[in-house]
């Protein structure tokens, strides 16, 4: 994708600068109006070389395009800016101490030029937004009411506390999948170590003795012989393939039709759906206690869940209540939400106190989540025993049975 230099006007009316990766210009343009930025210009930057002066400032990860900002880095940053706010410490001393004392390269180096647009008159959210590869659109939006409010510390305090619960929830779901992938990785490499140097050694023996072999164990040394032969070829199509559906899932169509297909994955697809509901809950109660307009708020939200198929029926909710339809109305046609959920939206409605109600949503969500990730290994070893069982079973038939055909038939002579 191309980088696009643009000039706009934000919600204030104060004039924004900043760059943006898009296909063309009309990409540009709608990421824009989705971060409420009116457009005057949007030009390709011409400025895309690269001086060795600036490779030599950037580590590994920065060269390679990786976001090295970290969520621990993200909830240090707003607990630190929360206690200097509310020690009446000045926005723009806060962000040059945090931008010099900062382990993050990345963020260090954000944060100085955020403090250089401090300088210049602009406000922390129109900084904040020229660095949307660090701070998500749901950041800006909430400092960007505590600024109007005048409640920037209770906004840090806020962000603070979204975060940890995101990593929170990431790390459960770490610690669940380590042991299944773990025993993946180890039947993958005795599957290759087994074809390249076990079988072979058998199926030269067998050959030497003249043994007739059963369909287990021809099967094993075609097996094999298709490992040894091949294995370039096959690590030419395996990295091929890798790389393929990488770039295709990077594209709208193949982001949208895997992020909807791994909701129903089997074991784990109602665990990422919880979750990213879960996310959706706190994301939403978090603008909405901010003074966020609920279809402003919406568009944050569904950039903050991070799956396009959830973000497209979020969207859908968002136009049905431009529409003048109700926040349950739009949520019950979603297909998003159980009948309990839905209930809970009904009653925030009717008391005004639909932010509370989202709340008790996200940690009804997050119940759900723990108990999923806490039968998952319970539900997954089954599944791997069967199929190591199976591996075993035809590694047996395969070596052994020749063998104890050749002991009967020496035995009768």
């Amino acid at each position: 994708m191309a980088t696009f230099d643009y000039v706009g006007r934000d919600a204030s009316g104060g004039q924004v600068k900043g760059s943006l990766e898009g296909v063309d210009t009309s990409a540009v343009a709608k990421l824009l109006t989705n971060r409420q930025i009116i457009p005057i210009s949007i030009v390709q930057s011409k400025n895309t070389t690269v001086t060795s002066g600036s490779l030599a400032n950037m580590d590994v990860k920065e060269l390679l395009g990786i976001n090295t900002v970290s969520l621990d880095e993200l909830i240090v940053f707003c607990r630190q800016m929360y206690a200097l706010m509310r020690s009446g410490v000045p926005i723009l001393r806060a962000i040059n101490g945090l931008a010099e004392s900062s382990n993050d390269k990345q963020l260090s180096k954000a944060l100085t030029e955020i403090g250089t647009q401090l300088e210049g008159g602009r406000a922390l959210s129109t900084a904040l937004n020229q660095h949307t590869a660090i701070f998500p659109a749901l950041f800006i939006a909430v400092i960007h009411v505590g600024e109007n409010t005048g409640q920037l510390d209770a906004a840090f305090m806020k962000l603070a506390s979204y975060f940890e619960r995101e990593q929170e929830t990431r790390k459960r779901i770490k610690t669940a999948m380590r042991y299944p992938t773990f025993v993946l990785i180890a039947i993958s490499i005795a599957m290759v170590i087994l074809n390249l140097k076990v079988i072979p050694v058998f199926a030269n023996m067998f050959k030497r003795l003249g043994a007739n072999l059963p369909w287990a164990t021809q099967m094993l040394i075609s097996s094999s012989q298709f490992f040894l032969h091949y294995w370039p070829h096959m690590l030419v199509v395996i990295i091929t393939l890798f790389f393929g559906i990488k770039q295709y899932l990077a594209t709208e169509q193949g982001k949208f039709r895997w992020d909807r297909r791994k909701l129903k994955l089997p074991v784990i697809g109602s665990i990422i759906e919880r979750s990213m509901l879960s996310r959706f809950a706190h994301s939403f109660a978090i603008v909405l206690r901010a003074g966020v307009p609920m279809t402003s708020g919406l568009s944050l939200v569904a950039d903050a869940v991070d799956n396009s198929f959830m973000k497209d029926k979020i969207l859908k909710m968002r136009a049905g209540i431009e529409s003048g339809e109700s926040l349950l109305r739009t949520a019950s046609n979603s297909g998003l939400f159980t009948s309990l959920v839905l209930q809970m939206m009904a009653v925030g409605e009717e008391t005004g106190r639909i932010d509370e109600l989202l709340e008790e949503v996200a940690e009804y969500y997050e119940r759900e989540v723990d108990y999923e990730l806490s039968t998952l290994t319970a539900r997954i070893e089954p599944i791997l025993i069967s199929f190591v069982a199976v591996m075993v079973l035809i590694l047996a038939l395969g070596i052994f049975t020749p063998m104890w055909d050749m002991m009967s038939a020496y035995k009768g002579k």
